[in-house]
C-alpha cells in the first residue's frame, strides 16, 4: 500500500502581528491559501523508517534526524516504521511553509498508512506554526499562535505567481526586527466573498518591512511582480517569498515566464490558488 499526498505551497496573503506572548511566541491574524507547486509526499510500510528527497530542490535539504518530515513520522506510535520520499519543489526558509506543508501531509499519510488518529493540534505545534494550517490546505483564517483554524466560504477563482529571490531568510530574525509586536488585526471579512480582493489590497504583511530590512532583493520582486499590474501583491509568510494575485490563469502564467526570463536565478511558481 503506497499514499502519496500533495504538499502546496501556504501564502499569507496577509499576516498580521497582533502581539507578543510571555513564552516568546507571536499572537497572529491571516487569511492563507495555497497554491500547488508540485511537492509530495509519499509513503509505504517498511521494516524501518527512512526518508528519501528527490526533486528540484532536493539538494538544498540534506536529510537530517531533525527534518520535519521525520520528526512529523516519530510522532506515531512504535513499530509504524515507514519508507517516505519527500519531491522537493520548493525553497527552503522561503516563508510559503514548505517544511510545514510536508510535515503536515506526512501527518496524514501516517493516519492513513496506519488507521490511526492524527496528533492533537498542540502536539503539531510542536512541529511548527504553519503545521496545523497545512492539514487543511485549503482557504482559512489562521489565528492565535497557528491553533485557530476557521474555515472560509469557497474563494471567487483567483490565480497566484509566486517569486523567490533565491534567498532564504530567517524567521526568527525577522520577528526579532519587527518593531512593533502590537499591530491592529485584520478588517472584518466583506459579507460578500466576491469582495475578498478588494478586501485584501487594503490588509498587509506586518513582517513585510523588516524583511526588506534584512533582505533587499524582496523590493526587488516586489518591484518585478507590480510591472504586470496584479490584483494584490505582497510577501508571504517571513519571505522572501513574494505574490501576486491575478483574475486569468494567463496572466499569472505570464508573469511567472517573464520573471523567469528576466532573472534565471529566481524560483518562480503559479497556477489556481486552490479552493478546498
Amino acid at each position: 500500500m503506497t499514499i502519496r499526498l500533495n504538499a502546496p505551497a501556504k501564502i499569507n496573503l496577509c499576516l498580521h502581528v497582533l502581539a507578543l506572548r510571555p513564552d516568546g511566541r507571536h499572537v497572529l491574524d491571516s487569511l492563507v491559501a495555497f497554491l500547488d507547486c508540485g511537492e509530495w509526499v509519499e509513503l509505504r510500510r517498511a521494516a524501518k523508517t527512512s526518508l528519501q528527497i528527490i526533486g528540484p530542490q532536493s539538494a538544498n535539504l540534506p536529510v537530517s534526524a531533525d527534518n520535519l518530515v521525520l520528526r512529523a513520522a516519530g510522532l506515531f506510535p512504535a513499530g509504524c516504521d515507514t519508507e517516505i520520499t519527500l519531491h522537493k519543489t520548493m525553497p527552503i526558509a522561503s516563508g510559503i511553509g514548505g517544511g510545514s506543508s510536508d510535515a503536515a501531509a506526512t501527518l496524514n499519510g501516517m493516519a492513513q498508512l496506519w488507521d490511526l488518529p492524527l496528533p492533537d493540534v498542540t502536539t503539531q505545534l510542536d512541529l511548527g506554526a504553519d503545521v496545523p494550517v497545512c492539514m487543511r490546505s485549503r482557504p482559512v483564517v489562521m489565528q492565535g499562535i497557528g491553533e485557530i483554524i476557521s474555515l472560509l466560504p469557497k474563494l471567487p477563482p483567483l490565480f497566484a505567481c509566486l517569486v523567490n529571490p533565491a534567498c532564504a531568510v530567517s524567521t526568527a530574525l525577522i520577528f526579532n526586527q519587527l518593531v512593533s509586536k502590537a499591530n491592529p488585526a485584520m478588517d472584518a471579512l466583506p459579507g460578500d466573498i466576491l469582495q475578498i480582493t478588494d478586501w485584501l489590497a487594503q490588509q498587509r504583511n506586518d513582517l513585510q518591512a523588516p524583511a526588506i530590512l534584512a533582505e533587499p532583493m524582496v523590493t526587488s520582486v516586489l518591484t518585478e511582480l507590480r510591472a504586470h499590474a496584479p490584483i494584490v501583491s505582497r510577501m508571504s509568510g517571513s519571505g522572501a517569498t513574494c505574490f501576486a494575485l491575478f483574475k486569468s490563469l494567463d496572466a499569472a502564467q505570464f508573469c511567472a515566464q517573464t520573471t523567469q526570463a528576466a532573472h534565471p536565478n529566481w524560483w518562480t511558481a503559479s497556477g489556481p490558488l486552490l479552493a478546498s
